[in-house]
């Protein structure tokens, strides 16, 4: 008998727990404690793997990318991740996706986590004791000593050749994915009993914001490529048309996959092939970018707060909405490999945003759609910094 995919599970996950809340609402209740068991078993392994994944990321860097070529390259990522972000939340803050239904908050604490003090906030940002960090799950602190502390391994790796430093970290990397894996094998029960508690108080209203979200954010996506062709036409001096038929391929694997590691090679070869950039270059941006470069993540996360916090019916202030930017570029340097790798980048940043943990599973049932938007931008504007950083150092064919 053929195994049901990971994907199909959460679907039909969400599609019964839906049933199952809209004809026994009474009933929800005793499975509850399934959902919240999921939620803190997730919970669980997530300040490890954002700690682990960055300091890899960062410790892992070779001597010889860090020089004129992998500075342009770190800052074009860094610069493009942060502007994704902030169009996500653009795009959620016009269309408003979220709106049209009501679901209540679970707490008080939800809406004292909105009030925010812009220069106390930043302050904030820096750990005075990590250990404290990680038991309290305080993302942005964790992340800020990760890279710090992956930019202190790499020196230390540097100057130390025979060391075991970042074998240990890979091996420690590969054993959380493992703990994640074995945590999403409970994951459509879990999620069903979410989505169960929540149809129950919404009702069939959650469906179209949903599909109006996935719209928003495939409209928001195709712009932002828009924007990447644009510029990098513009600069490199290259037509329009030598640029989507020079990603098309690539394009192609990353929307039937979901995956920028299956991508990368079909990715190096196009880039090499078809738009001309040179092998070096090549090979050192675009598996950099796997690692360092989430245009598609950062804009996934912000446009899904904004949508939630609609949906959850509370205001987020000019303020909140920087720090959500911020949050989102940030997190997304932790994105990880393993299976419903979105649904922990979301349970990663919900709760600093003050937004209740359960709204994961509303997400869970168009996964795979979101893999394959946020796939396809992650991919092609690691092409496209290739080209930029190409052209800066004049290693461009014609």
């Amino acid at each position: 008998m053929k195994k049901i995919s990971f994907i199909s599970q959460i679907v039909l996950a969400v599609i019964v727990g839906i049933a199952f809340g809209l004809w026994f609402p009474d009933l929800t209740a005793y499975f509850s404690i399934f959902g919240q068991i999921f939620l803190k078993l997730m919970q669980m392994s997530i300040p490890i793997l954002i700690f682990g994944q960055i300091v890899y990321a960062l410790g892992s860097i070779e001597k010889k990318d860090i020089s004129k070529i992998g500075g342009l390259t770190i800052a074009i990522f860094a610069v493009s991740t942060l502007i994704a972000a902030f169009w996500g939340i653009l795009f959620g803050s016009l269309f408003k996706p979220g709106q049209g239904v009501s679901i209540s908050l679970a707490s008080e604490e939800a809406i004292a986590a909105q009030e925010l003090n812009l220069s106390e906030t930043f302050a904030d940002f820096f750990p005075s004791n990590i250990f404290a960090s990680l038991s309290s799950g305080s993302i942005i602190q964790i992340i800020v000593f990760s890279l710090i502390f992956g930019t202190a391994i790499n020196i230390y790796v540097q100057n130390h050749t025979n060391n075991v430093v970042l074998k240990i970290l890979e091996e420690l990397n590969d054993i959380v994915m493992v703990v994640i894996r074995i945590v999403m094998v409970v994951a459509p029960i879990g999620i069903f009993s979410l989505v169960a508690d929540t149809a129950s108080e919404a009702g069939l209203s959650v469906i179209l914001p949903l599909l109006k979200y996935l719209l928003v954010y495939a409209f928001a996506t195709l712009l932002f490529l828009g924007i990447w062709i644009a510029v990098v036409s513009l600069y490199c001096k290259k037509s329009v048309s030598f640029l989507v038929k020079g990603v098309k391929e690539m394009s192609i694997v990353a929307l039937t996959t979901g995956s920028s590691a299956i991508t990368l090679s079909t990715a190096i070869e196009g880039a090499k092939k078809y738009l001309k950039i040179d092998d070096y270059i090549t090979n050192l941006v675009l598996p950099l970018g796997v690692s360092l470069n989430s245009n598609g993540a950062a804009m996934h996360m912000a446009i899904t707060v904004v949508t939630v916090a609609q949906m959850y019916s509370f205001n987020l202030g000019i303020d909140k909405l920087i720090y959500l930017g911020v949050l989102a570029s940030l997190v997304s340097l932790a994105n990880s490999v393993a299976p419903g790798s979105s649904i922990v980048s979301l349970a990663i940043i919900f709760p600093q945003m003050g937004i209740p943990i359960e709204a994961v599973a509303l997400f869970a049932g168009v996964d795979y759609f979101v893999g394959m938007i946020r796939t396809i931008l992650n991919v092609d504007s690691d092409v496209f910094t290739a080209m930029l950083v190409a052209k800066s150092v004049g290693e461009l064919k014609k």
